[in-house]
Formats: structure tokens, C-alpha cells, sequence
């Protein structure tokens, strides 16, 4: 079935979409752009040279195009303070939601959107787009094997402390890596254990000669239920690009195995008694061969979406699930904030509850 898509953001990230994301699911025949919306007109040439969109197809107002074109869902590809807004028209014309992450801007906003896509009876998924990567994709499953895990790491440092590698709100993100970076890292890590993150401890700032207004490097601990642990390092402001974007470092040592995934290759190190105390050099491991398939991370994840509105099962990533990861992120922020551990399902149940009485 060809689903009709509302595509709702063309700046940035929303760009992307546009040139690599959605053509392949418009070939495939599973979804149809029958209308984009962005508030700056310039933009929409954008849209008309790479969708092949009429001039009258293209708004600056998302409740004109629904109300003027027939739709079954529409994307959510703007900042994240706008995307309560954004969801909210959606929902009132009775479309579900594919949406950039994170849910929203806040703990209570992101709750609030749960909520009312749960009230509506509505679908909607976000679109974690680095745990599904082919490299990712690729560790998740050798981890897989190797299960179960004691312990995760993960790894993103990387040398852009000036402005003109990122879009210019970046740096004025308070909270920028938790939000930018770490929203990806920290979620990749929680997918990897099969029980929930009770405790979140980190600590961020911002290295001398960074140009960023918010915190942009850290190191964040989370504790899981079953006891699994998971440490996590991440700069925008190291002196070298050890592991950059797409390029990052996870390590899971379980009982008789060690899984590598560094800069996009991964690897696997059985126990080995006989060797007990001797360091491995890289080439020691086993390689793993890259899963292969048609397509990766928001292409792929469009897929999924379509499938789930097609009577499949609903995607990983879908907004219950993805709001236990926003908690993860949120909690962390509190944390650095006040320098103390903080329990992610008592800060979740506590922006449950606020959100049932407004």
C-alpha cells in the first residue's frame, strides 16, 4: 500500500530527508508526498526539484496543506520546540506521526506528546536514526550473540569546537551534547540491555576555546535493573577526532567474549585462558561482516513506519518506547545540573503524573 505523507520541515535535518530518505521509499511505492510545509518560502524550491512537488503543494502553514490535501500521516522535521505544535495539528486531522528526535524540547513536553498520541489512538514513531546504521546494526547483532552483557562503553569525542561544522542553533543549545549527540548514544546504549535504566549519574561542561553556550562535553554512567552497567563519553571539543559522528566507539564485554564496534568496523574477542594477562592488539579479533541491506538509518526507518501502518508490528522506536530514552537524556541534564545521581522512573512517573492533571 502507498501511504500519503505531509512532510513538515525542510531546513537542516529536513533537507536530508528530501534528498536521501524519501526517495527510496517513493520508488519502493510505500509512500506518496502529497504536500510539504516549511514557514520560510524560500525553501520550498527544495522540495520541487527533489519530490517533484507543484508550487501549490508546497505551504508555510501545516493546518492550510491538511486541510487542502488527503493525507495518512505526516513527518515532524523541525527543531524540537516546535514539534508539540506540529503534533498536535497533526493529530487533530486524525494523521499519525514519523518524527525526528527527539520528542520534544523537554521531559513534560515529550510526555505530553505520548499522552496525546495514546488519547488519539494514533501511531507515531521517532526517527533514532544511529541505531540503525549499518555498522550499529551490525555490533547490535554480534552482541546479540555474545550475550548476556556485564558491561557497555561507549565513545564520541571529536575536535569541532568552532562554529561552521553544525548548524549555527547547535551552539546555542543549552545542554547541547546531551540533547544533540548523546539523545543517539545514550539511546544506542539502553537498546543494548533487556531491562530498563534506573539511575543516571553525569557530569558536563565546556572546555576552555569551545564556542558552544551549552555543555558540550561528559561522562554519564547509567545503571540497569538487572545490574548491567554502561559508561559514556562524548566532546565536541577534544584536541583530536578520535571517534566523530557516524564513527563512535561501543564495547560490550560480556561473560566469554568481548564485541568492538570503532570507526564503522567491528569485532569480536573470545575468552582465551591461555593468553590470560596479555593485551590484544586489534588485529586479534574477529572480524564481523557488515549486515547488509537495501537501506539505513531514516530511509530504513521510514520502512519500518510504513509496515507498522500496514498492520505490522510497531517499530523499536515507536513514542512509548522513545520516551524511555528522552527520561534517560532528561535525567542526565538534572543530573549535571545538580551533581547528583538521579532515578530515571521516579523523574518519568513525576512527569506522568503533572502531565494527567493539566
Amino acid at each position: 500500500m502507498t501511504y500519503r505523507m505531509v512532510h513538515v520541515g525542510l531546513g537542516g535535518q529536513g533537507r536530508t530527508w528530501l534528498t536521501e530518505a524519501i526517495p527510496p521509499n517513493v520508488e519502493a511505492g510505500r509512500l506518496e508526498v502529497v504536500a510539504a510545509v516549511d514557514t520560510d518560502p524560500e525553501r520550498h524550491e527544495l522540495a520541487r526539484t527533489e519530490l517533484g512537488l507543484s508550487p501549490d503543494r508546497c505551504y508555510t502553514d501545516l493546518d492550510t496543506a491538511l486541510t487542502e490535501r488527503d493525507a495518512d500521516f505526516c513527518s515532524v522535521v523541525t527543531p524540537p520546540a516546535a514539534h508539540e505544535p506540529v503534533v498536535e495539528t497533526a493529530l487533530s486531522y486524525g494523521l499519525d506521526i514519523l518524527s525526528e528526535k527527539p520528542i520534544a524540547d523537554t521531559l513534560a513536553g515529550s510526555v505530553r506528546i505520548a499522552r496525546a498520541v495514546e488519547q488519539a489512538g494514533a501511531k507515531m514513531g521517532l526517527t533514532m536514526t544511529h541505531r540503525f546504521d549499518q555498522d550499529k546494526t551490525t555490533f547490535r547483532r554480534a552482541v546479540e550473540d555474545a550475550s548476556p552483557v556485564d558491561y557497555l562503553t561507549a565513545r564520541f569525542t571529536g575536535n569541532v569546537r568552532e562554529r561552521g561544522h553544525y548548524s549555527p542553533y547547535v551552539h546555542e543549545m543549552e545542554d547541547m551534547l546531551l540533547l544533540d549527540g548523546a539523545v543517539h548514544h545514550l539511546d544506542m546504549l539502553a537498546s543494548l540491555v533487556d531491562a530498563p535504566c534506573e539511575r543516571v549519574y553525569a557530569d558536563t561542561w565546556v572546555p576552555d576555546g569551545a564556542d558552544y553556550r551549552g555543555d558540550c562535553t561528559g561522562l554519564v554512567t547509567l545503571t540497569f535493573a538487572d545490574g548491567t552497567r554502561a559508561h559514556y563519553e562524548g566532546s565536541y571539543a577534544n584536541a583530536t577526532t578520535l571517534n566523530g559522528w557516524g564513527h563512535e566507539q561501543f564495547r560490550a564485554e560480556c561473560a566469554d567474549e568481548t564485541v568492538v564496534l570503532d570507526n564503522r568496523e567491528v569485532e569480536r574477542f573470545g575468552r582465551d585462558d591461555d593468553r590470560a594477562g596479555e593485551s590484544a592488539g586489534r588485529d586479534d579479533g574477529e572480524h564481523v561482516p557488515p549486515v547488509e541491506r537495501p537501506t539505513w538509518t531514516n530511509a530504513w526507518l521510514i520502512e519500518q513506519f510504513c509496515d507498522w501502518l500496514g498492520g505490522g508490528e510497531p517499530m523499536p522506536t515507536d513514542v512509548a518506547s522513545t520516551l524511555r530514552s528522552m527520561a534517560i537524556v532528561f535525567a542526565a541534564i538534572e543530573s549535571s545540573e545538580t551533581g547528583e545521581a538521579v532515578e530515571v522512573p521516579t523523574m518519568l512517573n513525576e512527569a506522568r503524573a503533572v502531565a494527567q492533571v493539566q
